[in-house]
């Protein structure tokens, strides 16, 4: 049924009644309250009918749609005057939300971003449409997280070629283009800017290089339109070549580079069980190969890694710099210090753990989020010992697991696999947990357990799952005119995650 007396959303523009329709007109005009911004009443006042209501939504956002409730109880007629196309980074969508959408009849206009595109003689259809109208978090800088009010713009000029944007008193051009320096993309794009649309002193900047606009100033009201002149780079998301990365080499002889191998790395990454979304903390973060990775692949989330090497940090610059992401945040510092900042992960890589592994394994477990994942690299056993005893008295009960006999079963009856090819060789039910080494360093082996955790380790969470992955790959490399294999060192991969009791 047709609601008898909708609350009119009406878009408007900067030159007042000219741009309106006659209906839109008509509503105004026999409007008995108006809600608007300061700018926008004004410039309809003379439109208003002898004794209506204007209310002023300037930090009254919350109380509109209890103006909008009292004017329609009351049998008023009631106007909301909003800027351009209200469904556009506008007031409709709040409204809608808190309104039945048969209380309200939104009549558009042209949105700010299609008359600037106008202006300017540019498709739009392709664009990325953005508002950077977020709570003021200063200029951009290189690494901030997701609270600051242009970590979505940052990203997002990575990932599209055409923007326009609705900027802000404290997100200016200026500062955009400023953000496109820190990123790297100063010679990438191009800006226009048009200032002030459908007033007397409008003026359009139709062509803008980055440099010039982080240095000038522009009027209040603007919209900005940014395009790439450089093709945008098409990476490879997962399993890059080592020497893609810079690291650090001990040797001296260009061998030897202390980063996460690529076969370890694809599987590590693997078993993170990375969502576009996620959160990752990589502790230990080295070269930053995992962390980089994973912030590439998770292009709508965010790395949080932390390193304390100098050296390494430096190395870890370099590739953040090489990579072109923005969702990635890197801290100078010994793990755990600094961490109680970050956001619960969804999943985290520990690389190394600065002599404090027992403590991070217990910090990740009470923050990892339900159905995240935790994997650890290890190259010793001494570490490997040391995680494994953690899960065991995080158990509570040492000595109960739960073993899955079927596939114990199933997975001895499996051949060996070569050194490129990972093979289960069963679940451990040792009330140790220990599991026994790989016999032949050409056999990758893996070991599960389910352990029962204590209550006040993480209430409600149910159990948690863990494994223990040997990996060991041997790669061909030249002697004289020949080739010949050389294995290398085998590495750990402890897994772990959460599961409620009773899923699968």
């Amino acid at each position: 049924m047709t609601d008898p007396n909708p609350c009119r959303i009406i878009g408007v523009l900067d030159d007042g009644p000219a741009s309106l329709t006659p209906t839109a007109l008509a509503h105004i005009r026999t409007a008995d309250v108006i809600v608007g911004a300061p700018r926008t009443l004004a410039l309809f006042e003379s439109q208003f009918k002898p004794g209506a209501t204007t209310r002023d939504l300037t930090g009254q956002l919350k109380a509109v749609p209890g103006w909008i409730g009292a004017a329609r109880e009351a049998g008023q007629r009631c106007v909301v005057l909003a800027t351009g196309d209200p469904l556009c980074w506008g007031i409709a969508p709040y409204l809608a939300a808190r309104l039945c959408t048969e209380a309200l009849d939104i009549l558009p206009n042209v949105s700010t971003l299609q008359l600037a595109c106008a202006r300017l003689g540019m498709p739009w259809q392709d664009a990325k449409l953005f508002s950077v109208h977020a709570k003021d978090a200063g200029p951009w800088q290189r690494g901030a997280g997701p609270d600051h009010g242009l970590h979505a713009l940052a990203q997002a000029v990575h990932a599209h070629d055409r923007l326009v944007i609705l900027t802000s008193p404290g997100n200016t051009p200026a500062r955009i283009a400023q953000l496109l320096q820190i990123e790297g993309l100063a010679g990438a794009m191009q800006m226009a800017v048009a200032e002030n649309l459908l007033q007397p002193e409008e003026r359009i900047h139709p062509l803008l290089d980055i440099d010039t606009a982080a240095t000038m100033t522009f009027a209040p009201l603007n919209v900005v339109v940014l395009w790439r002149i450089q093709p945008r780079d098409n990476p490879v998301l997962l399993g890059l070549n080592d020497d893609t990365y810079a690291q650090r080499r001990p040797k001296g002889d260009g061998t030897g580079g202390l980063i996460t191998k690529q076969e370890v790395r694809a599987v590590s990454l693997a078993r993170l069980q990375l969502r576009t979304d996620s959160i990752v903390w990589d502790i230990g973060a080295g070269s930053g190969s995992v962390g980089l990775e994973a912030a590439r692949l998770c292009r709508h989330g965010h790395v949080f890694a932390i390193e304390k090497n100098a050296a390494d940090v430096d190395i870890i610059r370099q590739n953040h710099d090489a990579f072109g992401v923005a969702n990635y945040t890197l801290v100078h510092d010994r793990a755990p210090s600094g961490m109680q900042a970050w956001p619960d992960p969804d999943a985290v890589f520990v690389g190394g753990s600065g002599g404090e592994l027992a403590e991070l394994i217990r910090l990740i477990l009470r923050r990892l989020r339900p159905g995240g994942h935790l994997v650890m690299n290890f190259v010793t056993l001494e570490n490997l010992a040391t995680a494994l005893e953690t899960l065991k008295a995080l158990a509570g009960d040492a000595g109960k697991t739960a073993a899955d006999a079927e596939k114990t079963s199933a997975d001895a009856e499996k051949p060996a696999a070569d050194a490129a090819s990972p093979a289960r060789a069963g679940s451990q039910t040792s009330p140790a947990h220990e599991p026994a080494l790989a016999s032949s360093p050409s056999v990758s082996e893996a070991y599960s357990a389910t352990l029962d955790i204590h209550p006040a380790s993480r209430p409600g969470t149910g159990t948690l799952h863990w494994d223990v992955l040997q990996l060991q790959a041997a790669r061909s490399k030249p002697i004289l005119h020949m080739n010949r294999l050389a294995a290398e060192n085998p590495v750990w991969l402890v897994s772990a995650c959460w599961q409620q009791t009773g899923d699968e």
